[in-house]
């Protein structure tokens, strides 16, 4: 169809920091709908800025950013969030005092209809099954790997079109996962939601993802296709 947007997201040589501090130098990229991306790179070559940036937490200095190609003109997280963004920052972010369905309930304050509401944290469920169980329990008393999965779930819950991850993995005992990154990928190509992901666990994330981005001190070094950098070699060349 000649009305599709080609791109859930557009970067062009955006530059952006913090005070005065440039972060990201001209960077350039872009995500098609319904894909995973991985945004991967070194401490502090600043992946969790572009996050920032897409989703109104940092300004832009210069260059573009579109969502749906629509350009994003330093929105507000408010803006981002109405028109179909959401965001997991880094570390995990869970209400302690509040049960777990409570904390996937935060999400759906616009859903009016209580058989939607239900069905999406059926969903959450279906996910993470071991969040069944656990809906009464206030999150404090959970493992990290049960809060990770509740503040991701509370991501998934508002249905949203672009999710932004940052380091969903953290917290997660290794045996889990590949599992975990894979129930991510089969949720969202059913639900058709685009995911740009930052993550460490670069071997396990790029078994997912559709395409990859590297950023080396604030610069691309690699964009394309995920399975481009299966080779450790070539792997190693852009990732260091």
């Amino acid at each position: 169809m000649d009305n599709e947007v080609p791109f859930t997201v557009e970067v062009k040589d955006l530059r952006t920091g913090y005070g005065k501090r440039e972060v990201l130098h001209s960077i350039s990229f872009s995500v098609e709908p319904s894909t995973i991306t991985a945004l991967i790179g070194h401490n502090g070559a600043g992946k969790s800025s572009v996050l920032r940036a897409v989703f109104g937490l940092l300004p832009v200095w210069e260059g573009e950013v579109y969502f749906e190609g629509v350009p994003v003109v330093n929105w507000s997280p408010e803006t981002a969030i109405r028109r179909g963004i959401s965001y997991l920052p880094q570390g995990i972010s869970v209400f302690g005092e509040m049960s777990v369905r409570e904390n996937l309930e935060i999400g759906l304050a616009a859903i009016k209809r209580r058989s939607e509401a239900r069905g999406r944290i059926r969903e959450v469920t279906e996910m993470f099954p071991q969040l069944g169980d656990l809906l009464s329990r206030k999150a404090r008393f959970l493992s990290g790997g049960e809060k990770q999965m509740v503040a991701i779930g509370r991501a998934f819950v508002t249905a949203p079109r672009l999710l932004l991850l940052d380091e969903p993995s953290a917290g997660l005992a290794a045996r889990l996962t590949n599992s975990f990154f894979n129930r991510i990928r089969e949720i969202a190509k059913i639900q058709k939601i685009t995911v740009l992901v930052v993550e460490q666990k670069v071997r396990e994330v790029l078994e997912i993802a559709d395409g990859c981005c590297v950023l080396r001190n604030g610069r691309v070094s690699f964009k394309g296709a995920a399975s481009d950098l299966s080779d450790g070699a070539k792997l190693k060349d852009v990732y260091l």
